[in-house]
């Protein structure tokens, strides 16, 4: 039988930075043509190991082997030319340009002295033609779903003649629907002889897709296993280093009086068009109500107008029966409402703000941590390390900027500063996206602790498990309304799946 050529090979690699080592002596073997998984928890190195083959950081020690070779990879572009490509979390895409334009950036054909922006296109509508991505190459960037944004970068990597393609959590920001697509695409590329490095912590995507799979917790490998020889519960238990539930455990909910009632509110959206119709529901104090729906039916609108961060144009908003329509974030923040954003980068965090100064973003202004309009750098320490503990956030320490730690461990941040607030509504919009399962059972855990001291949760998700398990009611929204409002232990994901696409109504679904 012939032998499986190796076409990445990293022997010993080490990465430090301030305060920790991110990758500890780590050896990974990737075969051609295979889908290798590299799991583990936010923070356990697998972005870094990824971001040294990529070229964006040099290891202190180790080697790294590709085509059986010893290679120097000392920035991105020397990556291309190995044939190396990376699809990052975060997509690297200039909004006003087409599709076209983004992939040819910094590698622009030439016609005479122009850019030759037809010729260009053309293969780009062929590349995309045979990896049936389904991309229109002169659709703008800012006019197209991320599902699509998604694979205008894979076809980038494509373009520029990649043989490996590195995907850093590629479904973390993706609807069902779009992971389903995304899932036939890998094994698309695969079938094109192209090898495929997949960073995720999503244990079904593992199973669904990929061939081998390593494990790293806190930066050392753990095991490398063959998918079909494993399940889900070994691997959860190696990526965590102890058993993880993933059936979240909570009694039955006895809601009280409403806290939030939104009464027919309609809002803009950025096009100037009603991104909210009308929509009305109540949240009351001791529930979770989960909002299902695909993406861009009004569910980010609506978090804006209930925070105020946009404009209601018609109806009511109430929070503990007072009016807070329109008012100042500040004030409705004030009220009562804590707010875990959709969008932890733009909304949650100021990215080069240490921690302890993150802690204290909505609160700065109290008098414990202000005195005579000078900060209190002692007390805002004190509460920032004292939040950190509680809440498990991994820093090297308070002073590290935000910038500098993983998704989940940013995430557990912003969840301590604003249940710390002790709200009486917390809304929760996509709480666990790009987080693995360990943090995942962390904060469906805080979640539901919220729900038990009383208070009202309101929770915004796309992932349907997350919706169905964790919520006591679901209300769906289709375009900018509620069309129906159900009780997860009395519906199916189909039913969902029906309601979320416009396919089922139930009548009265508004404030029940």
């Amino acid at each position: 039988m012939e032998q499986v050529k190796t076409v990445v090979e990293m022997r010993g690699i080490t990465k430090r930075f301030p305060g920790i080592v991110a990758n500890d002596n780590i050896n990974l073997v990737v075969k051609k043509g295979e889908i290798h998984a590299l799991l583990g928890e936010n923070g356990a190195g697998k972005s870094t190991l990824m971001n040294i083959l990529f070229g964006l950081y040099q290891p202190e020690e180790g080697e790294i082997l590709i085509n059986e070779k010893v290679v120097q990879i000392t920035n991105p572009n020397v990556a291309n030319d190995l044939g190396i490509g990376m699809v990052h979390q975060h997509f690297m895409l200039v909004e006003p340009f087409t599709v076209t334009e983004n992939i040819i950036l910094g590698n622009e054909p030439k016609k005479g002295m122009k850019i030759d922006i037809e010729s260009a296109a053309k293969e780009v509508a062929e590349l995309s033609k045979r990896y049936k991505l389904m991309v229109d190459p002169m659709a703008k960037i800012e006019d197209i779903s991320v599902g699509m944004q998604q694979r205008v970068e894979i076809l980038k990597t494509l373009y520029r003649g990649a043989d490996i393609l590195i995907f850093d959590e590629p479904t973390a920001v993706l609807t069902p629907q779009e992971i389903h697509e995304l899932i036939e695409i890998l094994k698309n590329l695969v079938k094109e002889g192209k090898t495929i490095i997949l960073i995720t912590h999503k244990l079904k995507e593992i199973m669904a897709v990929c061939d081998k799979v390593t494990i790293i917790r806190r930066g050392r490998v753990i095991d490398s296993v063959t998918v079909a020889d494993t399940n889900p519960d070994d691997l959860a238990a190696k990526m965590v280093g102890r058993e993880v539930n993933f059936k979240v455990d909570k009694t039955l909910a006895t809601p009280k009086e409403a806290i939030l009632s939104v009464d027919k509110v309609t809002a803009l959206g950025n096009r100037g068009v009603n991104a909210l119709n009308q929509i009305s529901f109540d949240v009351r104090a001791g529930e979770i109500l989960g909002i299902a729906g695909v993406d861009g039916n009004g569910q980010s609108e609506l978090i804006e107008a209930l925070t105020g961060l946009r404009k209601v144009q018609e109806g009511k908003i109430l929070l503990n029966g007072k009016e807070i329509t329109n008012h100042t974030p500040r004030v409705i923040s004030e009220s009562g409402l804590s707010h875990i954003p959709e969008d932890r980068h733009k909304r949650g965090l100021v990215l080069d703000f240490s921690m302890s100064e993150n802690m204290v973003l909505e609160t700065y202004f109290y008098p414990e941590f202000n005195k005579g309009g000078f900060l209190n750098y002692d007390a805002i320490d004190k509460h920032a390390a004292k939040l950190i503990e509680e809440f498990d956030v991994r820093t090297p320490s308070i002073h590290t900027p935000a910038r500098a730690l993983s998704g989940g461990n940013q995430q557990k941040a912003i969840i301590a500063r604003e249940v710390n607030k002790d709200p009486d509504l917390l809304i929760a919009a996509q709480p666990t996206r790009g987080l693995d399962v360990g943090a995942i059972e962390f904060i469906h855990r805080r979640l539901i602790e919220q729900r038990d001291k009383g208070k009202a949760v309101l929770l915004l998700s796309l992932e349907l498990d997350e919706i169905m398990n964790v919520s006591d009611r679901i209300a769906v929204i289709y375009e900018g309304q509620i069309v129906g409002i159900v009780d997860p232990k009395q519906t199916t994901e189909q039913e969902l799946g029906l309601m979320m696409s416009g396919g089922k109504t139930i009548q009265g679904g508004g404030n029940g």
